[in-house]
C-alpha cells in the first residue's frame, strides 16, 4: 500500500513517515498543499495524512480534490489544538478521522489501522457486489439460476470468436437478446448488427432481402439494392427463425457461409462478404433435419456452437430478479413509482406456467404497472389469464407457492425461491434416475449433499 504524508513541518513528516512505514506502507512526502495535489494527480494512494494548515493549498482544499480524484482514498487529517471546527469540516468533506497536535503515537497508529480496516471491508463489499452483478446479468440478460449461469459461461466463451452460433429456445426466451449481447461484447461491436426474421418475409422476397438485387432483376426492382449480408459487412448478421427458411434458399445460405461470398439476384459477379453469422430457431433443427425439412450440411455449418435457452418454467428462481429488473425499467419509463408486488401477486407470478416465457412476463408486468393504483402491484392489476390460470399439478411445480413477505429484503425472498427451485430440480432428477448416486452425479453434488438436501426438504423415500 502507498501513503501520502503532507505537512509543512519536517519533524512532523519524519515522525508520521516512520509510524506509517511500520504499518506496511510505501511513503511519498509533500511539504505543502501544491506538492500534495501534484502527487495525488499523478499516483494512486491508499491513504493520505494531511495537515490542515499548509502553504499553497490547505488540507481542506487538498481533501476536496483528493475525494474527486479517488472517492475510495482514506484521508486522515492532522490539526492543531483549538481548530476542532476545521477538523469537523474535514469529516463532513469525507475525511475518516482526525488527530490533534501534539499527538500520541499510539493514537495515530490505532486511527490509521481502523481506517485501513474500514477500507478493506468497503473494497471487499464493492468487489462482492460487482461479482454478484456479473453473475446475475450478461449485457442486460438477467438470471442467477444455474441454467442461466451455464448460458452466460457459453456466451463468454464465444464472444471473441467468429465461429457461427446457433441459439435454440422457445419463443420469448430471449434469443435475440443473446445475439445482441454476443455482438456487443465481441470485436465487431463497432460495426452494424443486422437482423432478419426469416419467418416474417414472404418466400418470394427473402432471397432479395438476404443477397440484394440488381436493377431490373425482377418487376419492381427499379434500382440496385444491397442485401443483409452486405449491410452486415464487418459486423454480425442475425438470422432469426432460420428453421422457417425454404430448402431452396438454404443451399444458397450454405454457399455464402462456406465461400464467404454472395451473388445478388440478377447479378453477374460474386461479392465478398465479411459478417459473423448468428442464427436462432424455436424449432428443433435436428428433428427438422431428420424430417428432411432442413439441410443437414447447413445445420452442421451453423451449429458450430449451440446455446440452448431454457424456458422460464425451468428457471423459476430467476422470476423475482426479472420482476425487479423490469419494475425498475418500466416504472421509470411509464412514470409510475412502483416499489414491488404484494405477496399474493408474487405468488401468482411464481405459479403461472409462462408459455410465452420472459416476453410474456415482461408484457404482463407492464400491464400491471399501468393498472396499479398504488405503489405495489396487486392481484387485481394482473392479466386475467394469470388469475384464472391453473398451476401445474405435479408435486414439484406445486412447491413453487411460497409464503413470501414483501417487507423482507429482496435477498431473503430470492433465497426462498431458490430453495423451491432446488427442491423441484431434485424431485425431477430423482424421477429420471434409478438411485441417489446417479441422481447426485446428475446434479453435480456428492451423495451426502443430496441426502442432506432431501432431509431438509422432507423428500426421503420420494425416489
Amino acid at each position: 500500500m502507498k501513503a501520502l504524508i503532507a505537512d509543512d513541518e519536517e519533524n512532523i513528516r519524519f515522525v508520521l513517515k516512520s509510524l506509517v512505514q511500520d504499518l506496511g506502507f510505501q511513503i511519498v512526502e509533500a511539504a505543502d498543499g501544491a506538492q500534495a495535489l501534484d502527487a495525488l494527480r499523478s499516483q494512486h494512494f491508499d491513504l493520505a495524512v494531511l495537515d490542515i494548515k499548509m502553504p499553497e493549498a490547505d488540507g481542506i482544499t487538498v481533501l476536496h480534490e483528493a475525494r474527486e480524484i479517488d472517492p475510495t482514498l482514506v484521508v486522515v487529517i492532522v490539526t492543531a489544538f483549538g481548530t476542532d471546527e476545521q477538523a469537523m469540516e474535514a469529516i463532513r468533506e469525507g475525511a475518516y478521522d482526525y488527530f490533534v497536535k501534539p499527538f500520541e503515537i499510539e493514537d495515530v497508529r490505532i486511527t490509521i489501522r481502523r481506517a485501513m480496516e474500514k477500507k478493506r471491508l468497503t473494497d471487499r463489499i464493492r468487489d462482492l457486489e460487482a461479482q454478484v452483478s456479473r453473475q446475475r446479468t450478461f449485457h442486460e440478460i438477467v438470471g442467477s439460476s444455474q441454467v442461466m449461469q451455464d448460458v452466460f459461461e457459453m456466451m463468454q466463451r464465444v464472444v471473441d470468436n467468429d465461429v457461427p452460433v446457433l441459439i435454440a429456445g422457445e419463443s420469448g426466451t430471449g434469443k435475440e437478446l443473446v445475439a445482441r449481447a454476443i455482438h456487443a461484447r465481441g470485436p465487431r461491436r463497432d460495426n452494424p448488427m443486422v437482423r432478419l426474421n426469416c419467418a416474417a418475409i414472404p418466400e418470394s422476397l427473402l432471397e432479395s432481402e438476404l443477397f440484394g438485387h440488381e436493377r431490373g432483376s425482377f418487376t419492381g426492382a427499379v434500382s440496385a439494392r444491397p442485401g443483409k449480408f452486405e449491410l452486415a459487412s464487418g459486423g454480425t448478421l442475425f438470422l432469426d427463425e432460420i428453421g422457417d427458411m425454404p430448402l431452396a434458399l438454404q443451399a444458397k445460405i450454405l454457399r455464402a457461409v462456406q465461400e464467404r461470398e454472395i451473388q445478388r439476384v440478377g447479378g453477374r459477379f460474386p461479392i465478398s462478404i465479411d459478417a459473423r453469422l448468428i442464427t436462432a430457431s424455436n424449432r428443433d433443427l435436428a428433428e427438422e433435419v431428420a424430417a428432411k425439412r432442413f439441410r443437414e450440411d447447413l445445420y452442421f455449418r451453423i451449429n458450430v456452437i449451440a446455446i440452448e435457452l431454457p424456458p422460464l418454467r425451468k428457471r423459476v428462481s430467476d422470476i423475482p430478479l426479472l420482476l425487479d429488473f423490469f419494475i425498475d425499467q418500466h416504472s421509470r419509463r411509464l412514470g409510475k413509482p412502483i416499489r414491488g408486488l404484494s405477496r399474493e401477486a408474487l405468488d401468482l407470478f411464481l405459479q403461472y406456467e409462462w408459455p410465452g416465457n420472459v416476453r410474456e412476463l415482461e408484457n404482463a408486468l407492464q400491464r400491471a404497472i399501468v393498472m396499479a393504483r398504488g405503489p405495489r402491484i396487486e392481484i387485481a392489476d394482473l392479466p386475467s389469464v394469470m388469475i384464472g390460470g391453473e398451476p401445474a399439478r405435479d408435486e414439484a411445480s406445486s412447491a413453487r407457492t411460497l409464503d413470501l413477505d414483501p417487507s423482507l429484503p429482496m435477498p431473503e425472498q430470492v433465497e426462498r425461491v431458490v430453495e423451491v427451485a432446488e427442491r423441484r430440480l431434485i424431485a425431477e432428477v430423482l424421477e429420471q434416475t434409478t438411485g441417489r448416486q446417479e441422481a447426485a452425479d446428475r446434479l453435480g453434488i456428492s451423495r451426502k449433499s443430496l441426502h442432506n438436501k432431501m432431509l431438509k426438504y422432507g423428500m426421503m423415500g420420494k425416489e
